[in-house]
């Protein structure tokens, strides 16, 4: 059916104009007023967490003394510009630090990076999707010994934002306490704000499709990866000819066979329905499960013991489950534990190199972990379970598995890799509370000894 085209703006074009329409009224009658932006005097978390919401950079009025209005209008602008969900309170030293960090981000609300300088001391914590657990411990132990809150946040922040994933939230101002600017200049940049709205919104639309065509194309390529899989597992139950009715087959049998032909089918139908690159984990899943009845019904047929589950080779999963862990160390990277079929387990054995699965990438054919995100998902639902993580360590596909815009892209649930909200996000309370858990582990004394944070001078 032909749809009409539309002779109003879009919805989402129009509501963007209102809302910077009504920011602008906003603006403009709290200067009539002559209301001056609040400036928290109390240090309550409900204060810090208020004030955060609308600004990225709080310092309490009895902390001023350690960094100054202007450079904290300074780290704000920076933050700001730079798009991202980072957090910094500057506070006395005898603000109460129990649960402090969990209690902030309970009530700020949002996904992202909580930086805190509580009098000479400093530390910091962040939701799991936006940055790791170990880059931020390695952020604030590469600012310890600065004494100085001016240049210790100064620096936290330009390495944080390089690093860390995720949008600012909705709710800051971008006014950022401009004192002394007139009604006509206000008038003049909202006017400006509301004629560069249609501009953004074909801006967004434009990053939209582009967005698009790329997650089509991913798709596209692992396609011709996954029917590879499907067929070389069409072809093993061919081999495996077996009969239902055959001498000796029995019920154990007959389901071994049965789970192995769903799980074919299965796995066509659902690459078939696949249309985000995410999609192809449910696949590879299937065949993976299809893989282990089949080495089930082998073993039954030949009276040997029943196979341990175990994930399929790691150096190509046509190559069936894997029968042991062998160590392998790949060009450039650090030596690791990998499953390995019997094949593979005696070419490493004899000092020879296994037989790599090599894919299509923008850099010919390479090795599956060394040929882009797209592959991301079509290895999870091989090696799920948590165990991928230390597998890809140190590879292409490791590193970029381990930033927030993966886990948008292609999907999470691989361990350590991704998940939860992004930054910036309205999560209210849920999140993780363990990656805010009390300063350094020391019982809630801010920056103590122990834990996985290190704190404090």
């Amino acid at each position: 059916m032909k749809v009409a085209t539309p002779t109003r703006p879009p919805r989402g074009l129009t509501g963007l104009l209102l809302a910077l329409a009504l920011a602008v009224l906003t603006v403009l009658t709290v200067l009539s007023a002559g209301a001056p932006r609040a400036t928290a005097a109390s240090t309550s978390l409900a204060t810090i967490a208020d004030s955060l919401r609308e600004s990225p950079v709080y310092v309490d009025p009895a902390a001023s003394a350690q960094l100054s209005q202007a450079d904290a209008h300074a780290l704000q602008r920076q933050i700001e510009e730079a798009d991202k969900p980072l957090f910094v309170a500057v506070l006395p030293a005898g603000h109460p630090t129990a649960d402090l960090f969990t209690d902030l981000r309970t009530a700020t609300g949002v996904t992202g990076l909580y930086a805190i300088r509580l009098g000479d001391r400093f530390d910091a914590r962040a939701d799991s999707s936006v940055m790791s657990r170990t880059a931020v411990q390695n952020l604030v132990t590469s600012v310890r010994g600065e004494s100085d809150a001016k240049t210790q946040l100064a620096d936290f922040t330009d390495r944080a934002l390089a690093d860390m994933g995720g949008s600012a939230p909705a709710s800051w101002s971008s006014s950022g306490g401009g004192d002394g600017v007139s009604s006509t200049a206000l008038i003049a940049a909202g006017a400006v704000l509301v004629a560069g709205g249609a501009g953004a919104y074909t801006l967004v639309r434009r990053n939209r499709r582009r967005h698009e065509q790329e997650q089509r194309a991913s798709l596209e390529r692992l396609r011709v990866v996954v029917d590879e899989d499907i067929t070389a597992f069409g072809e093993e139950l061919d081999r495996l000819d077996f009969h239902p009715s055959e001498p000796g087959a029995d019920d154990s049998m007959r389901a071994d066979c049965e789970r192995a032909l769903d799980a074919y089918e299965q796995a066509k139908s659902r690459m078939a329905d696949a249309t985000r690159p995410q999609d192809v984990r449910a696949v590879t899943e299937a065949v993976e499960d299809g893989r282990f009845s089949l080495a089930q019904l082998a073993a039954r047929r030949e009276g040997r013991p029943l196979p341990e589950r175990r994930p399929p080779c790691f150096f190509d999963p046509r190559h069936g489950p894997s029968v042991a862990d062998a160590t392998w160390t790949p060009s450039g990277g650090a030596t690791r534990e990998v499953p390995v079929c019997a094949a593979d387990a005696t070419r490493l054995a004899d000092g020879r190199d296994p037989v790599i699965r090599e894919v299509d990438s923008d850099y010919g054919r390479r090795p599956y972990w060394e040929a882009g995100p797209a592959y991301g998902p079509w290895a999870g639902g091989y090696f799920g379970g948590g165990i991928l993580p230390g597998l890809l360590v140190g590879t292409m596909l490791g590193s970029m598995m381990a930033t927030p815009s993966y886990a948008s892209d292609y999907g999470a649930g691989y361990g350590d890799f991704g998940g939860g909200h992004e930054g910036g996000d309205v999560s209210g309370a849920d999140f993780d509370a363990g990656d805010f858990g009390g300063f350094g582990g020391g019982g809630g004394d801010f920056g103590g000894g122990g834990g996985d944070f290190g704190g404090g001078f």
